[in-house]
């Protein structure tokens, strides 16, 4: 079994423990020479410090006593951060009120604010011009998007 199934393994039984069962994996990244382990985790009401450096405990202990990596290897667990692209239907409804720039499997590129979460789809507000007369207004749309015709989502953050 791969290293990155093995550690999908494991934090499946950790998300079953009642503090963790709000936690689910995005992903893990091997690097080319199997040294380093990227694991990114998050939870429906966001991560924390304490969530990633407890994960990080187990998985080290899971990893040292299983004998699946090479003694010198480097383990970080952390949440995906604001510039990853949300990758799971799970994700988006923490997002809501945000700004996000979606990009369809058409190549069409959508931006607006999230303001619904379904099991199948989202539905952004978008403000686009519009030309009445001579005059261009701003004028508000929804757009429902299934969540098979995305291929990519990002958060657009403002300061």
């Amino acid at each position: 079994m791969k290293v990155d199934e093995r550690i999908a393994d494991w934090l499946e039984e950790k998300f079953l423990e009642p503090e963790f069962e709000s936690c689910f994996l995005i992903e893990v990244k091997e690097s080319q020479s199997g040294r380093k382990l990227e694991v990114y985790v998050d939870c429906d009401e966001g991560v924390n410090f304490d969530t990633c450096r407890l994960l990080s405990r187990y998985l080290e202990d899971k990893l040292e006593t299983s004998n699946t990596v090479r003694d010198n290897y480097i383990l970080e667990v952390s949440s995906p951060g604001a510039t990853r692209p949300l990758v799971l239907l799970r994700q988006y409804p923490k997002h809501i009120g945000r700004k996000l720039k979606v990009k369809l499997n058409t190549g069409e590129e959508l931006e607006g604010v999230l303001t619904e979460v379904s099991d199948t789809h989202i539905l952004l507000e978008r403000r686009i011009k519009e030309k009445q007369g001579k005059k261009k207004i701003n004028k508000k749309i929804e757009s429902e998007i299934e969540f098979n015709a995305i291929k990519s989502s990002k958060v657009k953050l403002s300061f």
